[in-house]
């Protein structure tokens, strides 16, 4: 019966493993497997003997990682890329599973509902939203959260601990967070072979392509532009959601700083506790996530790791652990703002459902991902405890046991209402001025694109719009966001807008649609506290616009 329902769950994988990866080779070529066709794109000018940082895919994209990177990329220019594609997808479902048999081995399971839950967890990683991102861009970060977890669990054979996390640093920065780990934990041979794996792969890297390494140690590593918009929604870094808040240019490095040496020293001396305790994956799991906290750049793709903490509290003793591991695979899995999308211009909300994974890797930071013993690890250990020490020491024990639980629940009680008291106070207080990542300000490069510029689409019709008043316009409500475009007289020199009181106005532009014509178009979170106001010249307030905003005028 067991090995029936664990084979149901394994087939239940492979069918969405399969799917996800039919529609990914079903998207249009200039989109699918976008990053994969940056990789494959770069090893060939290399292999050309062209300049590694130079090159531009065709959709754009430049190469970003160090050049060792390149090197282990290098043999996939023999096959076609349609070819590499589709390895490369089966690739990727096969290290998700991989993932998930690692990931059980801190849950406790027994020998005959193993696979079941190794299957279960396998089917919960693959369809959240970074495997679906790996997969749809054809991202190598997967393969570097594997190399990082199986190393940091210590399932690498002993004389060769700590290469892997080395060669996964080599290829991408963060997990030399890793290196502090083991130092922490007390591994330091571990520490020291990640650290010489690290330089030696750099030193590769430098022999075989000189002139790149040069070019990327010594400026292109930071170069962030390169990245791209570090605002994005789609950057869930601790560093992007400061960016989305408008923090001052001036402060934002320091506060920063601070944030992230709370965060990923909590989480850093959590881990060690967890290791010392003899809870590896937990451990390694949690330095992940400090990994994603850290780094200014997160992209879905990045936050694997944030899934498989989800998935420890899930399996974790105690409703607490429980609820707040399946909330935070929900927020892993689907985008809140779509799905609440009934309040998610509320204001507040919206800011907190657009940053819910930076959130959530931040509280796993702090609070663990289920320090407390799972529920079947306990009852084992007290079984065998029975067995070799005297009644009146178990007894003893299982007090001390209780009374740590109570403690918990009381801290988890107080935990839970702490995040009600901030989820409230989100949903009473209106968006910050500057902390609405919806805004944009459309230019004339977008006027013919009818979703932006939609009040009035002929020259006529926009000259009869445009006299006897400054300024008219329409809103237009989506999913997630509300659209302002209108029309603006000759008198009108500037217009602002702010999303809430207080803060910086935003400037839209005005823009000659026709001759003679001009238009606005700009988009923001809610219009339920915003200002809209025009000015001619001297800076005479011509019109201001509040509660015409919501409906429009």
């Amino acid at each position: 019966m067991v090995d029936r329902r664990a084979g149901a769950v394994w087939s239940l994988f492979g069918l969405i493993a399969v799917v996800s990866s039919v529609l990914v080779l079903h998207r249009p070529a200039a989109e699918r497997l976008s990053d994969l066709h940056i990789y494959y794109g770069a090893a060939q000018t290399v292999h050309a003997g062209q300049p590694l940082y130079g090159y531009v895919a065709s959709n754009g994209g430049p190469f970003t990682y160090p050049p060792f990177a390149v090197l282990l990329l290098w043999p996939v220019t023999a096959f076609p890329e349609p070819v590499v594609q589709l390895a490369w997808l089966i690739l990727t479902c096969a290290t998700v599973a991989l993932m998930a048999a690692v990931v059980t081995r801190g849950i406790a399971a027994t020998r005959d509902n193993r696979q079941l839950v190794v299957a279960a967890v396998g089917c919960a990683v693959m369809v959240s939203a970074p495997a679906q991102s790996n997969l749809r861009f054809g991202q190598v970060s997967i393969f570097i959260v594997l190399l990082a977890l199986v190393d940091g669990v210590g399932l690498t054979p002993a004389r060769y601990r700590g290469a892997l996390v080395g060669v996964a640093a080599a290829i991408k920065l963060t997990p030399l967070l890793f290196v502090v780990f083991f130092l922490l934990a007390r591994r330091y041979r571990d520490a020291g072979r990640a650290a010489v794996a690290f330089a030696g792969c750099a030193v590769l890297g430098g022999v075989a392509l000189p002139a790149d390494s040069w070019t990327y140690w010594s400026g292109t590593m930071l170069d962030t532009s390169r990245i791209g918009d570090l605002a994005s929604l789609g950057n869930q870094s601790v560093h992007a959601m400061l960016l989305r808040v408008g923090i001052a240019p001036g402060a934002l490095p320091l506060l920063w700083a601070v944030l992230i040496a709370i965060s990923c020293g909590t989480a850093l001396l959590r881990a060690r506790h967890l290791q010392l305790d003899g809870q590896p994956v937990r451990a390694a799991v949690l330095v992940g996530c400090a990994t994603v906290a850290a780094s200014p750049v997160s992209w879905t793709h990045h936050q694997v790791w944030t899934v498989l903490a989800a998935m420890l509290l899930i399996a974790t003793d105690g409703t607490v652990h429980r609820v707040a591991g399946a909330v935070l695979l929900v927020v892993m899995t689907v985008s809140l703002g779509v799905l609440l999308s009934d309040v998610s211009t509320v204001p507040g909300l919206q800011f907190l459902f657009e940053n819910a994974r930076a959130l959530g890797v931040v509280a796993t930071c702090l609070a663990g991902c289920g320090a407390a013993a799972v529920a079947a690890t306990v009852s084992g250990r007290t079984i065998a405890a029975g067995r070799t020490i005297a009644a009146g020491r178990a007894i003893a024990a299982a007090r001390i046991a209780a009374t740590g639980r109570a403690t918990r629940t009381r801290l988890g009680l107080r935990a839970v209402a702490a995040v009600a008291a901030t989820l409230v106070s989100f949903a009473v207080l209106p968006l910050p001025a500057g902390a609405d990542p919806t805004f944009k300000a459309y230019t004339l490069a977008d006027a013919g694109n009818p979703r932006y510029f939609f009040y009035c689409r002929t020259p006529v019709g926009c000259a009869d719009l445009a006299t006897g008043a400054a300024v008219q316009f329409g809103t237009a409500r989506e999913k997630t966001k509300v659209r302002v475009n209108g029309v603006a007289d000759n008198t009108v020199r500037r217009l602002e807008y702010q999303s809430a009181p207080g803060g910086a106005p935003r400037v839209i532009p005005i823009v000659e649609i026709f001759p003679g014509q001009r238009a606005f178009s700009f988009r923001s979170a809610s219009m339920a506290h915003g200002r809209l106001v025009a000015y001619g010249d001297d800076g005479v307030v011509l019109a201001t616009f509040t509660d015409e905003l919501p409906a429009g005028r």
